[in-house]
């Protein structure tokens, strides 16, 4: 099975469209999904006798067809196990397959390579008692159906896919304020390496911090070293985050230095262009409606505004942050910026953080994923977060954090919660370090009029100033669910090797 993770959700809760045949299921699957999903299968529950939408499932279509049985088998236990919990069990099944043509295969050539596959997901779902309605298979801007044998509606070479926004559907999702994200393979790409010649000089960037960051979090106590990077990391991202709202391109290799790294020149990391942006650009007074998805504009667009975020950033401050955030306690408090101005902007740093998770470093993308699939998942954007989880359990599956968010995006629950969650936390330590420095301003007036031998009002002093040093600090600083079990925020697992606190 591929690194592709499973996606699922419950019924939906928007207004309901009747569609009729084929034509208008092929249709309609971006809009229910949120984006065109690229080498995928899709199973979608129906509900009662009139065939109401519900749960859907996605997983990347294996390689091997020896894996075809076992993921089909998965595939309908999920449906049907997700469908239970929400307490509306699927009376119905539509399976779609998408897949484009390797180098020489047409779309039919996809279609006959994919039956087999077809067959194994009707039987694992007749073997639950949901009857499957109908297969589709979409390929190379074509649709071909397994189970309509009528030649003129469902001919053999394929029926051509509806253009891009001339359909009902696509205008009653614009009326809805649906959106149409571009193909899952486009938005993965803005969460990955784009390679080019910037890519070794991150990796030098990437070497340079582990060899600086790692000792100090995994040999320096808990008041010194990792404390002390963790205040770095969340200041160096504040500092940031401003520089996206209020963005000022990075001239020349002297004009940006990153924390303990003055002595050497940074340069602004120019990645390779990606192939969209090879397309003509648009005219400046073409208006792209919501819900409508314009070939190669979407693309372009994103590009150029991922382009622009990534000179923002200096190699070594995106390694300084990579190997930060790699500590449970800094990222929770980084999820803390996720509403407003703050997670809008956290959303493109956490972008251009994955981007320059380079080889072999790869793994540490997970904690960044995750940051964006939060800050997705907080501000509404469920397709982009789900996509954004799946690729974080993909470079780290034992990545807790990431598990526990890909389940609750998943199951449709209310990200309040956490959000909810993580204010609270905001606020005690916020109020803690206001009183901090008072009660250490009190503690030293009270010490200075003590009668007493010189000796022990060194000792006093010492002791006092430690402690009073530690607090305003903020040694222990709190975070969702950091020594706080009672707060119904997920639980975090323990430390592992430098990427410590899943």
């Amino acid at each position: 099975m591929n690194a592709n993770r499973h996606e699922n959700s419950g019924p939906s809760r928007t207004q309901q469209i009747t569609l009729r045949g084929p034509a208008e299921l092929a249709d309609a699957l971006p809009f229910m999904l949120g984006f065109h999903p690229t080498d995928s299968v899709v199973l979608v529950g129906l509900h009662g006798e009139r065939g109401r939408f519900g749960g859907r499932v996605r997983l990347g279509i294996p390689s091997s067809p020896r894996e075809w049985a076992s993921t089909a088998d998965h595939l309908a236990e999920c449906l049907v196990e997700g469908g239970a919990r929400s307490g509306a069990r699927p009376d119905g099944v539509v399976v779609f397959l998408c897949q484009d043509p390797a180098p020489g295969e047409t779309g039919r050539h996809v279609m006959e390579r994919l039956r087999p596959f077809s067959q194994r997901l009707r039987t694992a779902c007749g073997a639950l008692d949901i009857p499957v309605y109908e297969v589709l298979c979409i390929s190379d801007g074509l649709y071909f159906s397994y189970c309509c044998p009528d030649a003129r509606c469902c001919p053999p070479d394929g029926t051509p896919l509806a253009l891009s926004g001339t359909t009902v559907m696509a205008a009653t999702a614009a009326y809805a304020g649906m959106q149409v994200r571009g193909t899952l393979r486009d938005m993965e790409a803005r969460l990955k390496p784009a390679g080019g010649p910037g890519e070794e000089e991150q990796r030098a960037a990437l070497d340079a911090a582990a060899a600086s960051i790692v000792p100090r979090i995994l040999e320096g106590s808990e008041e010194q070293g990792r404390v002390n990077v963790r205040e770095e990391t969340l200041r160096l991202a504040r500092e940031i985050l401003r520089r996206f709202a209020n963005p000022k391109p990075l001239k020349s290799p002297k004009s940006a230095k990153s924390p303990k790294s003055a002595k050497s020149p940074e340069t602004a990391m120019s990645p390779e262009p990606r192939t969209a942006s090879k397309a003509p650009k648009p005219s400046a007074n073409t208006a792209n409606p919501p819900g409508v998805t314009i070939p190669g504009r979407n693309l372009v667009d994103t590009s150029e505004r991922d382009a622009a975020d990534d000179a923002l950033i200096t190699p070594e401050e995106a390694a300084t942050l990579i190997l930060g955030l790699q500590d449970r306690v800094t990222r929770d408090r980084a999820a803390e910026w996720m509403e407003g101005w703050e997670g809008t902007a956290a959303l493109r740093l956490w972008r251009v953080l994955a981007r320059r998770c380079v080889t072999p470093y790869q793994e540490h993308a997970a904690a960044p994923l995750t940051l964006v699939g939060w800050t997705a998942w907080s501000t509404g954007d469920e397709p982009t977060a789900r996509v954004a989880l799946g690729l974080a359990l993909g470079a780290d599956p034992e990545y807790v954090f990431a598990q526990l968010l890909h389940q609750a995006c998943n199951e449709g629950l209310d990200p309040e919660s956490l959000r909810s969650c993580l204010r609270s936390e905001r606020d005690s330590r916020t109020a803690s370090e206001q009183i901090a420095p008072a009660s250490s301003r009190r503690v030293r007036m009270r010490a200075s009029h003590r009668q007493g031998t010189r000796s022990a009002l060194g000792r006093a002093g010492r002791q006092t100033g430690t402690r009073d040093r530690r607090a305003a600090a903020g040694v222990r600083p709190g975070g969702p669910a950091a020594d706080r079990p009672g707060n119904g925020s997920p639980r975090h697992g323990g430390q592992r090797g430098s990427r410590s606190g899943r």
